[in-house]
């Protein structure tokens, strides 16, 4: 069964070399994706493609069985929120809101009723006369977010959301954004490098390395069942082991070892080592042993489990393995 949003075998290609893709991707009514990735991944180049910004060298993106790969951004009828917001220094909130309303015929009643409703919708209602340069970057975001929900789009699409925010605002801020999305029901992908905000915000994620899709799947699936050696290590935080401490952990010959810091153990046998640093963090604390040999293994365990100096030994509880090649 196809998705509401479908991407077929989306590429681009700048200098006769594949930059991005071939992409496919469904993705459900209602759903929330993330495309999550480091610098240079491709993701926001696929958000480009989606919007219409950019044309495909191959593939399309289908909307409810309709084919939009030709259309103009305009046409896609497709909401974006940008990563800057794009406000309008010289219009109030009411009228940045209504400024995508002015070209469908709407009387201004029905203008004003709709940015109303979509300011309510955001936690801003009365806002309407308010300077953005007066608002907080929270608030601002969500001006932009109303923007792009009043002309009622098919797919809403975001930009790094929540990259202009302090880091005391954006956890709240996540969760006025997902509400928002949840109440609206509308389909929505958004561009993050940050793994925290993904897990918050996306139903489920796709995550991009050097062009390709390495894996689509939930938080928990991309975080206990990465694909291969890049997935492992770029989403959540793991301890790479090679050579003869990855074989004494049942890798083979060829393999790497991946085991999650809260994974670890410290018992009676194992991995030798000395603790060497400890960091409180409230329920547990972060451990760093440099195990005999020279690696250095993280672990997440009691805060009284041991302390600097320490003579430890480790066992894992789960252990991944991969190719050394990936």
């Amino acid at each position: 069964m196809t998705g509401y949003l479908r991407l077929e075998g989306l590429t681009k290609r700048w200098a006769h070399t594949t930059t991005v893709g071939p992409v496919t991707l469904d993705i459900a009514r209602g759903e929330i994706l993330g495309l999550l990735g480091p610098s240079g991944s491709g993701k926001t180049t696929v958000l480009r493609l989606l919007a219409g910004f950019e044309s495909p060298d191959a593939g399309r993106a289908v909307v409810d069985g309709e084919d939009v790969t030709g259309l103009s951004p305009a046409r896609r009828r497709f909401g974006m929120v940008f990563q800057h917001y794009a406000l309008f220094p010289h219009l109030d909130v009411g009228e940045n809101v209504a400024f995508g309303l002015r070209t469908d015929g709407r009387t201004r009643a029905e203008v004003d009723g709709k940015v109303a409703e979509v300011l309510a919708l955001v936690d801003l209602a009365g806002f309407e006369r308010r300077r953005v340069q007066d608002l907080s970057g929270g608030q601002q975001q969500r001006v932009a977010l109303a923007r792009a929900l009043a002309p009622e789009p098919r797919v809403l699409l975001l930009d790094e959301p929540l990259s202009n925010l302090d880091p005391t605002l954006r956890e709240r801020t996540r969760r006025e954004l997902r509400a928002v999305i949840a109440r609206v029901g509308i389909t929505t992908v958004f561009v993050t490098h940050e793994q925290e905000e993904a897990f918050d915000l996306a139903d489920r994620i796709a995550l991009l390395e050097a062009g390709r899709l390495a894996q689509v799947g939930t938080a928990d699936e991309l975080y206990e069942r990465p694909a291969d050696l890049f997935a492992a290590t770029f989403v959540g935080r793991a301890n790479v082991l090679r050579g003869a401490t990855a074989r004494a952990l049942g890798a083979r010959d060829g393999q790497v070892a991946i085991v999650r810091p809260e994974a670890f153990r410290f018992g009676d046998d194992g991995l030798a080592g000395i603790v060497r640093t400890r960091r409180y963090t409230g329920p547990a604390a972060s451990y760093v042993v440099e195990l005999d040999g020279g690696t250095a293994a993280e672990v997440l365990a009691a805060p009284d489990a041991a302390r600097p100096g320490d003579r430890v030994h480790l066992a894992a509880a789960r252990v991944l393995t991969f190719p050394e090649d990936g």
